[in-house]
């Protein structure tokens, strides 16, 4: 581990290990929680993922009562998929556990350190999204609505 990418790489991995939900549904209700209700269509555009996979995931979600798949609301052929109340709890319980354990591990940086190391992270979240070609929505910190992160 010479290089500060591995390092970098083996750190991020062991972040899975403080996963309550699973990760896969954990992404999936947050970015339709974002979003608002998706086709199995335009959740592969927005991961990147072949519909298969999204199917095994999403039917994962029916299963565990977190999501339900509704004909479209504007009429379309697709049916979407929304949060179910257990979904949006579920996903609420796991966001409160993340919050509450960073507070824990930041609670001794200085704000200045928190604000740097939530700046970085941003920057390195959206730089991949901008070279993935699949930027991710995020709340606008001065009205909490959902804008799409254009990379900029």
């Amino acid at each position: 581990m010479d290089k500060l990418t591995h390092l970098i790489e083996y750190e991020t991995m062991l972040l899975g290990q403080h996963r309550h939900l699973d990760r896969s549904a954990y992404i999936l209700l947050s970015r339709i929680r974002m979003e608002g209700m998706m086709s199995i269509g335009q959740l592969s555009e927005a991961f990147g993922l072949d519909v298969s996979t999204l199917n095994r995931h999403t039917s994962a979600l029916l299963r565990a009562g977190l999501a339900e798949r509704i004909p479209d609301p504007q009429g379309g052929i697709a049916r979407k998929f929304r949060l179910t109340e257990e979904g949006e709890h579920h996903l609420d319980i796991e966001r409160a556990r993340n919050i509450n354990g960073l507070e824990k591990v930041l609670a001794d940086w200085t704000a200045d350190d928190v604000a740097v190391f939530a700046a970085c992270l941003k920057r390195f979240n959206t730089d991949i999204e901008r070279l993935g070609g699949r930027p991710w929505p995020r709340p606008d910190r001065a009205t909490g609505r959902t804008r799409q992160n254009t990379g900029v």
